[in-house]
Order: C-alpha cells, then structure tokens, then sequence
C-alpha cells in the first residue's frame, strides 16, 4: 500500500530492527497507508511503565503504529499513518514537552493532519488524542481523566486526560473504543494485561469494521527487558485470522520464558508428577534409569539441566534453592509443566543427542 510519491522522506529506524519506513509528508491528494487500526495507549503510575496495544485489517502492523521509549512516552500513530507523530513526539517529550504540546507542535507541521490518527501519553500519564476529519468512519476514541469519565475524542479536535488514550478507525461503532476504556480502567494487574484486555474488549465489541489481520503489544520500562534493555514487552502477529488471541497466547510464552515464577504457582513434585517427568525425559534424551517416581538429588540435577535446555531460565533458581538433604520439598511451576506436557503431547521436539 505504499505509493511512490514526489518528496519521500526516510522518517528513521523502526524499533528493534534496522528497516527504514519511508513515508511522504502530504501534498493535495498524496496517500500515506491507510493503517485503518483500533489501539490503545496507556501508562501505569506504579511502575512507570509505557506501553501501546493495537489491532489492525493491516499485515505487519508493530512497525507502523506502535512506538514508546522509556521515561519519555508512547505514541499510536494510523489512519495513513505518519511517523513524524511517534519520532518528532518522542524526541520533543524527551526534551520536556508534554503529550498534548508535542501533538499540536506535529500536528502544526502535518498538511495531511486531517488523515491522522494518534493517541499520546508522555512519562507522567498526560494523555493526548488527535482524529483528523477526514478518517473514514467510525474514527474517534475516549481519553482517560483523573477523575470521572473518559472524554470523548471527537474528529477536528485534540483532546486531553490522564493515564490512557483509546483510539480507533474504520470501526464498526462507537462502542469498540468504549469498551476499550472501560475494560482497560476496570482490569487490575500489570500494564501489559489492562492493555491486552481493553484491546480484547473492543474487538469483541465489534472492531474493526474490515475485519482482524495483525496485532502487537509494546510495553517499555528503564532496564526492565532483557539483559537491561528497555523494552520489556514486544511481541507482534504478522498475519493471523485471530491475531488477537494469538497475541495473547504470545504474551503468556513471554512471561514464562522472561518473568520469574510466581510463588503460588509452585506445586510440589509428587511421585505421579515425576514419573510422567521421567518418561519425557526418557523419550527425549535426557534419562536413561528407571521410571520410578523417586525425587532425589539426581532427579533434581536433571530437572534443572533440562529447564535449561528448553529455555526456563528464570524458573531454574526456584528449583536450585531446594536443599533435599535438609528434608526441603521439590516443587515445580505449575505453568511451566504444563507447557512441557503440551509440547510434549504435540510432538514439537526432537530426541536430545548426547
């Protein structure tokens, strides 16, 4: 859906790869993607956290609509999608600007700003939203306040609030973004699954009035990510009939491979629970003795040998803590022996060579 245009200009490096977007400032008539899209922007006070969920009838949407740097802001920028809103609105909130003054000054800059649509929230939960009156219908969203209820983001207008911007075009109704708001304002826990909630919630309601294609979730904290990277949270479907509930199954891989474990979800290893582990084991490559059920030292040694061979790294110091001589039970994460059985149920491995 990219044009050849007159004037195209490289708007920069897409986050987490080296791929340049070239996307034209509009002159009469030009047309940037139409990224017809529903998302969400949100901040949490607690963590400081900042993050963006979207949904789009577009392949591929994470490099397009999606942006966020930690401590600074994040930005949903669709409909003909112009990058300026994420690149310049960052880079202007880095240097002190709050969500609505880097909106306006982009919005100054941008002869097709009645084409756009962007959701802003700076580092201290100011929230910003912009729909051009030219988006094709229904375009609109809901901004979230301090207190009361969220105000309606209506075409023509910026509009302001606090902690979240719901947004969204070529929708079947009002009602996806009203959804989005209310699940996202009555969903506790982290910011990633208020995100995913609200998004779910405005597709049940309806959506994107073309239908579902690609989805992505960007969440960013200072030195939250892997090995002290920023961002914590970047998983994107690039085509998928429902990318929503495959983003959601994404995001739970993601927290067993990259969270630590939660206490609660320890169980201990019974006899049942390691004879089952030991045929695995067995079939695998990584046992050759008797499937006996017997939890010793031996048994725990290659327990944590194959927690790291399939990459439950974060899971394993739960495991090494355990002292069996000092009579300590071994436990074991109740999500990830689960994700051991399914994939050991759908054959998704191959035999261990020595």
């Amino acid at each position: 859906m990219m044009r050849k245009l007159s004037g195209l200009r490289a708007l920069g490096v897409l986050l987490g790869g080296l791929a340049l977007i070239f996307v034209p400032m509009h002159s009469a008539g030009d047309r940037t993607p139409l990224v017809a899209t529903f998302s969400i922007v949100g901040y949490d006070p607690a963590t400081g956290e900042l993050g963006v969920a979207v949904q789009s009838k577009f392949p591929n949407v994470r490099p397009i609509v999606p942006w966020a740097r930690a401590g600074v802001g994040a930005v949903a920028t669709q409909s003909y999608a112009e990058l300026d809103y994420a690149l310049k609105g960052l880079e202007l909130m880095a240097n002190g600007a709050t969500a609505e003054e880097a909106l306006r000054i982009v919005l100054r800059q941008d002869e097709g700003r009645q084409l756009r649509q962007v959701g802003i929230v700076d580092a201290h939960g100011n929230a910003a939203s912009w729909t051009g009156t030219e988006c094709f219908p229904w375009a609109g969203g809901r901004v979230g306040q301090r207190t009361g209820e969220p105000a309606a983001a209506t075409p023509g207008h910026v509009v302001t609030g606090y902690g979240y911007t719901a947004q969204g075009n070529i929708l079947v109704s009002e009602e996806t973004v009203v959804a989005m708001a209310r699940a996202f304002e009555e969903t506790e826990g982290p910011l990633a699954e208020r995100l995913l909630a609200a998004l779910k919630a405005g597709q049940e309601a309806g959506g994107d009035r073309r239908g579902q294609q690609s989805a992505a979730l960007l969440v960013v904290r200072e030195g939250a990510g892997y090995d002290g990277l920023d961002n914590y949270i970047d998983i994107s479907v690039y085509d998928h009939p429902r990318p929503i509930d495959e983003l959601i199954r994404l995001y739970e891989l993601n927290k067993l491979y990259f969270t630590p474990g939660r206490p609660e979800d320890l169980i201990p290893v019974t006899p049942e629970i390691a004879r089952e582990l030991q045929q695995i084991w067995k079939d695998r490559g990584f046992y050759d003795g008797p499937i006996n059920g017997v939890v010793d030292t031996t048994f725990q040694r290659i327990l944590i040998d194959f927690m790291g061979w399939e990459n439950y790294d974060m899971r394993i110091p739960a495991v090494e803590a355990v002292d069996l001589a000092a009579g300590d039970t071994l436990k074991i994460d109740r999500v990830m022996l689960e994700h051991i059985r399914q994939v050991y149920r759908e054959g998704r491995w191959v035999p261990r060579r020595q």
